[in-house]
């Protein structure tokens, strides 16, 4: 084989592992935190407003996971009130495992059942209002 024919073969391989690359590129996941991602940005002042107002309660919500049940306890702060709201459990590499509840509770928890194979990194949104005032807690929790 000659200088020529093995510049030919190179060549060849190059043109055929970028073909690969580019067919493994067009077949990745491309989930998008949301699709309306521009209106949701609008808001968001709304958004760290009503965080303000949870981290100035007494006590900050308490999410705990017991045997593959989701518990959130809200603070004293709202005893004997009625707490309406959603709760998003979102999983920021899987749009499938994501999972949204519309509660209405007064002095109880609210209770998500998770299905076991939900492993991984989730970040709790939790929305919810009391009397017409609105709040807003997030956070990371490993399942």
């Amino acid at each position: 084989m000659n200088w020529g024919h093995k510049i030919i073969v190179v060549y060849v391989l190059f043109v055929a592992g970028m073909g690969f690359l580019a067919y493994k590129a067009s077949t990745q996941n491309k989930d998008l935190v949301t699709e309306d991602y521009y209106a949701k940005e609008l808001v968001y002042q709304q958004k760290i407003d009503q965080s303000k107002r949870a981290s100035a309660l007494s006590a900050p919500v308490q999410i705990k996971m017991i045997n593959n049940e989701l518990a959130i306890s809200f603070p004293k702060d709202f005893a004997a009130k009625q707490v309406k709201g959603d709760v998003v459990l979102y999983c920021p590499s899987d749009e499938r495992k994501d999972m949204q509840k519309i509660f209405t509770v007064t002095d109880s928890a609210v209770e998500i059942n998770v299905p076991p194979n939900y492993h991984g990194l989730h970040y709790v949104k939790i929305n919810w209002e009391v009397e017409g005032v609105s709040y807003y807690y997030e956070e990371k929790i490993f399942i």
